[in-house]
């Protein structure tokens, strides 16, 4: 049975797209290498010409391919007791998974975020991380997008499920179309 594509925020995105860019890479290389050796049996010089062009030409497809992939690669989906502890809150907040956002200076692999009137939090495992200026980074990013939403990281899972569990439910503050206008953002800043 295939499993159904998981979406930018789902839990599981990092797994199944890390599986789509390495199959898609493969076979780009495949290709590449293909036309590297269908070279050597052409007789005409035009033949191997347009073959080694082509060659050429698979390879910027497979580095866009692969340019995230290898930028991602240490970054895992988190574990399923983790995902298991966040369900019930998904009826308080709105919560995104496995996304990594990157600035000029980091590559941030936000485990959880909560999107919420009070403000944005994303819990941050990455080891040795400055915080402040990584959320600075990541603030910026958001206001140019015209995001008026506090942002914060945390990098340790306590303090995330404490912040989470201190927020009233979103419903009860009156929507004006800021928390899906910041899922969309962070959906779009994600790799």
């Amino acid at each position: 049975m295939r499993q159904k594509k998981k979406e930018k925020g789902e839990y599981g995105y990092r797994t199944t797209n890390r599986r789509m860019r390495l199959m898609i890479t493969g076979v780009l290389l495949l290709a590449i290498l293909a036309q590297l050796f269908a070279r050597h049996f052409a007789s005409e010089q035009a033949t191997k010409n347009v073959l080694t062009v082509m060659a050429i030409l698979t390879v910027l497809p497979m580095a866009n391919m692969a340019s995230p992939l290898l930028a991602s690669w240490n970054y895992r989906t988190p574990s399923e007791s983790f995902h298991q502890k966040l369900v019930p809150y998904e009826k308080k907040t709105l919560l995104l998974y496995d996304l990594i956002v990157t600035t000029k200076e980091y590559v941030l692999p936000f485990d959880a975020v909560i999107v919420h009137p009070a403000g944005i939090y994303a819990y941050c495992p990455k080891k040795n991380l400055k915080t402040a200026k990584a959320e600075q980074a990541v603030s910026d990013l958001l206001r140019a997008n015209k995001m008026t939403l506090n942002f914060k990281i945390i990098p340790d899972e306590h303090g995330f499920f404490k912040r989470l569990e201190s927020l009233k439910p979103t419903d009860s503050y009156e929507d004006d179309g800021s928390i899906e206008y910041a899922s969309r953002l962070l959906k779009n800043l994600s790799m």
